[in-house]
């Protein structure tokens, strides 16, 4: 069974970190973008959706250049001693990288979604800018981005491409489940391959279950 639960662990692990990185950089271009009237602001949105339409090898060619010991950035991070391709931390770049549109998509619409009297109401009571941000429009759009954080959750989750080209495949270590998926399907052990994709399917649906849960619901506060 360790061949099943330390795959599982690692992926829940990698969509966490990757889940976690997304709401604090997705919430915050999000919000930017929302405000921001230019018209260079749809080309911006849209080079931040490429992930979505990119094949997934194609993003993981790009991280290996990027962030390979002889890539662009890669070189200055070897000469401190961080090595990231080929560690979990890799899959949890490339995991971020996937899933970022999706923060990003459902937190822009919702923050687009307030009533900016609301936050003009707020700044004439003199709030700072900051405080009418964390006490006004977030808590207004919480739950579009939560519903964008629980999507991006499951795509981290089962994110394989670029995964496998930055992180690669090392039991223990780097496979995750998806990758441990195709391992066994290449080996021919399909027992273990089936009770891998029961084991992430039932994951993704109680994530998306408890999610769903835990979201910001009126109804369900003016019920109670």
């Amino acid at each position: 069974m360790g061949a099943i639960w330390v795959p599982l662990a690692l992926s829940l692990k990698v969509a966490l970190w990757a889940t976690v990185i997304n709401l604090v950089l997705g919430v915050a271009v999000a919000f930017g973008l929302s405000r921001w009237r230019s018209p260079a602001r749809e080309m911006v949105d849209s080079a931040l959706t490429l992930p979505l339409v990119l094949p997934p090898t194609v993003l993981g060619y790009y991280l290996l250049v990027l962030l390979g010991r002889h890539g662009m950035l890669g070189r200055w991070l070897d000469g401190m001693g961080i090595h990231l391709v080929f560690t979990w931390q890799g899959a949890v770049i490339a995991a971020t990288l996937v899933a970022f549109p999706l923060v990003q998509k459902a937190a822009r619409a919702a923050f687009e979604a307030v009533d900016p009297q609301f936050e003009d109401a707020a700044r004439v009571l003199g709030l700072r800018e900051a405080a009418v941000f964390f006490r006004v429009s977030l808590p207004l759009a919480a739950r579009g981005i939560t519903a964008g954080a629980l999507l991006a959750f499951a795509r981290a989750l089962g994110e394989f491409g670029a995964t496998l080209m930055i992180a690669g495949n090392l039991p223990g270590r780097t496979q995750t489940l998806s990758v441990a998926i195709y391992a066994a399907v290449q080996a021919g052990d399909d027992r273990t391959a089936g009770i891998m994709v029961a084991v992430t399917s039932v994951t993704c649906v109680l994530a998306l279950l408890l999610a769903g849960w835990l979201a910001p619901n009126p109804l369900r506060r003016t019920r109670s």
